[in-house]
C-alpha cells in the first residue's frame, strides 16, 4: 500500500509544498541518512543460527532456525531406541528481506483493513485455562494447533512521544509464545527515519497462557511528521508458534484514531514447590550402579549404554563395569557436587558391535522409585559443561515407556553455534511405543530474553512443575516456558546426562557437568 496517490494536475503544487515540508521537519528524501538502526538478525545475540550441513537443502545465504511448529522428529532427541532415528528438522524459512515493498516468501505486509478482523477478536477474546479442557490429547499422541502471531499496523499523533505497535495471536496458545521485533525504515519517499524521526528498538513480546490475544510493543518517537511512516517486523519465526503477518507501517496521522496501549497478561510464575519432599541429594542418598534398584540410580539407559538413533559417539560408562579399560571415572563427588564426567577414551569400547571412541555419562531412575512422581516438581542444580560436542541434559522419560518425554533442559553442544552460557532448550515429545507424534518445544536465548545467563561459569537451577492442566519450566526460579501438558496421568523418572556427539579431538574447555543439588516433590495420587 502507498500512502499518496497524486492527480496530475496537482502533482507539481504538491511537490514543491513536500519538498519544504521536509526542510523544515528534518525528513530525508533519500536512504543516506545516518541510521540507529538494529543490527543484522546474524549478528544480533538471541536464538542461535542452524549452520547448514546438507541436511538443510542449502549452503548459503541467511542461517536456517529450527522450526518447532512442525511435528518432525528432532535430531536432538534423546530417543530411547535406535528403532526410530532421528531426523534433522528441514530449514524453517529465514528473516524476511529488510529492502523495499516487494516482500517475499511467507511474510506479509499488515494494513488497516487485514488486520481488522483480527484487532476486533482479540480484544474480545482470552486464552484461558479451560481453552484445552475438552482437547482430545489421544492418550499423549496428539497436541493443539500452534498459534498464528501477527503485527498489526498502528497510527500515532504528530507531537506523541510513543506509538504503541500491535502483536496479535489468532487464538489461545497451548504454550508460551515469544515474540522479538525491530524497526526498520519504511519505503518510499515520505518515510520516518530512525534516530530522526522515532528511536530503533530490538524487544520480545511474550504470551503466556491465558493472556489476551493482543499486546503492544512501545516505539519511542522523535519527531512525528504526518503522513511519515516506518515499518515493525518479526526478527523471525515466532519462538513457539507460527508467523503470519511478519510487518506492518506504524504512521503519523491526524485523523486516526492512535493505537492505544495493551499490556494485560499475567506475570511470569516464581517457581514454589507444591508438593512434599520425596527425595533429595546427597552423598547418601544418590548412589549408582549398573542396571540400578530402589537405592541406586543405573549408569546407562534402559535400552543400553549407547544412543545410535541420535548419531552419538559415547559410550555411557561405569567405573565398575569398566574397570579394566583404563577409563576416568566418568562419576566422583568433589566439594562442589557430583560430577559428570566425559572424555576421549584411550581405546575404544565397543557396544552391540559398535566401537566407540568417546565416554559419555548418565545416571538413570528408570529402576529407582523414590525418583518416581506424577504430578510435582523437578528441580536440578548444576553448572554445565561448554566443550564443543557435549550434550548435557536433565529430562524425564514417562515409566510406562519411551515416549512421551519432557525435557527440562538440553544443551546442544554438539552444534558449533550453541552458546553454553546463554541457550536453553525445552521440549515436549508425544507419541507411544517408540514412536514419537508430536515435539513442541523452544530453545532461546535466556540471557537475552529473562536475563538469565552464565550456565557454565556458576550454579543455576533448572526446574519444572508437572500440573493437570500445564507443565512449566523454571531457571533460576523464574518461568521461562509454559505448556499445556498432553500427558495427564502419567508417571516419570528422571535422567540426567552428558552425552558426547562428536568426531574431534574432544579437549576443549570441560565436558564435565557438576550436579549441586537435586530436589523432587510429589503432589501424590499417582
Amino acid at each position: 500500500m502507498r500512502i499518496f496517490s497524486f492527480r496530475p494536475l496537482a502533482g507539481a503544487l504538491f511537490a514543491c509544498v513536500l519538498i519544504f515540508c521536509m526542510s523544515e521537519w528534518g525528513l530525508s528524501l533519500t536512504a543516506d541518512t545516518e541510521k540507529i538502526s538494529a543490527p543484522a538478525a546474524e549478528d544480533r545475540p538471541g536464538i542461535a543460527p542452524i549452520l547448514a550441513r546438507g541436511f538443510f537443502g542449502r549452503t548459503g545465504g541467511p542461517s536456517p532456525r529450527i522450526d518447532f511448529s512442525r511435528p518432525s522428529p528432532s535430531p536432538w532427541t534423546t530417543a530411547l531406541g535406535s528403532s526410530n532415528p532421528a531426523a534433522l528438522f528441514p530449514a524453517a524459512p529465514a528473516a524476511a528481506p529488510t529492502g523495499g515493498p516487494a516482500w517475499g516468501g511467507a511474510g506479509k505486509m499488515a494494513t488497516a483493513s487485514t488486520m481488522a478482523s483480527l484487532s476486533a477478536a482479540a480484544l474480545s477474546a482470552n486464552g484461558q485455562a479451560t481453552d484445552f479442557a475438552n482437547f482430545d490429547f489421544a492418550g499423549g499422541t496428539r497436541y493443539p494447533e500452534l498459534a498464528t502471531a501477527s503485527v498489526g499496523p498502528a497510527f500515532y499523533r504528530p507531537g506523541s512521544t510513543v506509538a504503541y505497535v500491535p502483536i496479535s495471536l489468532d487464538r489461545p496458545t497451548p504454550n508460551t509464545v515469544i515474540a522479538r521485533v525491530m524497526t526498520e525504515d519504511g519505503p518510499g519517499l515520505v518515510r520516518g527515519v530512525a534516530g530522526v524521526n522515532y528511536q530503533s528498538i530490538y524487544k520480545s513480546v511474550i504470551f503466556r497462557p491465558g493472556d489476551p490475544l493482543t499486546k503492544t510493543v512501545s516505539v519511542p518517537i522523535l519527531l512525528g511528521v504526518p503522513q511519515a511512516d516506518f515499518i515493525v517486523r518479526f526478527v523471525e519465526a515466532p519462538w513457539g508458534g507460527r508467523m503470519g503477518t511478519d510487518r506492518a507501517f506504524v504512521q503519523c496521522d491526524f485523523q486516526q484514531e492512535p493505537t492505544a496501549e495493551q499490556v494485560a497478561g499475567r506475570e511470569p510464575r516464581i517457581f514454589q514447590p507444591t508438593g512434599t519432599l520425596q527425595w533429595k541429594m546427597s552423598r547418601e542418598t544418590l548412589k549408582w550402579s549398573d542396571a540400578g534398584h530402589d537405592k541406586a540410580w543405573s549408569t546407562k539407559l534402559p535400552n543400553g549404554r549407547s544412543q545410535p538413533g541420535n548419531q552419538e559417539t559415547g559410550i555411557y560408562l561405569d567405573g565398575w563395569v569398566y574397570r579394566d579399560y583404563g577409563i576416568e571415572a566418568p562419576l566422583r563427588y568433589t566439594d562442589e557436587g557430583l560430577v559428570m564426567h566425559t572424555q576421549k577414551l584411550r581405546q575404544p569400547i565397543a557396544w552391540d558391535g559398535v566401537p566407540y571412541d568417546y565416554g559419555a555419562v548418565v545416571l538413570s531412575g528408570h529402576n529407582t522409585r523414590p525418583v518416581q512422581i506424577g504430578y510435582g516438581q523437578y528441580e536440578f542444580t548444576a553448572k554445565m559443561p561448554n566443550r564443543r560436542g557435549s550434550w548435557p541434559a536433565f529430562w524425564l522419560i514417562s515409566t510406562a515407556g519411551w515416549p512421551p518425554e519432557i525435557d527440562i533442559y538440553e544443551g546442544f553442544g554438539f552444534e558449533s553455534w550453541w552458546d553454553f552460557d546463554r541457550y536453553t532448550a525445552n521440549t515436549l515429545h508425544g507419541g507411544a511405543n517408540i514412536t514419537r507424534t508430536f515435539q513442541q518445544g523452544v530453545f532461546m536465548n535466556t540471557d537475552e530474553i529473562y536475563g538469565i545467563g552464565g550456565f557454565t561459569t556458576g550454579f543455576h537451577s533448572f526446574a519444572v512443575d508437572i500440573q493437570p492442566d500445564y507443565i512449566t519450566w523454571f531457571i533460576d526460579g523464574k518461568e521461562t516456558y509454559q505448556a499445556v501438558n498432553p500427558f495427564a496421568g502419567f508417571r516419570w523418572y528422571p535422567i540426567m546426562n552428558v552425552a558426547v556427539k562428536t568426531t574431534g579431538d574432544y579437549a576443549d574447555g570441560t565436558g564435565d557437568m557438576i550436579v549441586k543439588d537435586v530436589r523432587i516433590y510429589s503432589d501424590g495420587g499417582q
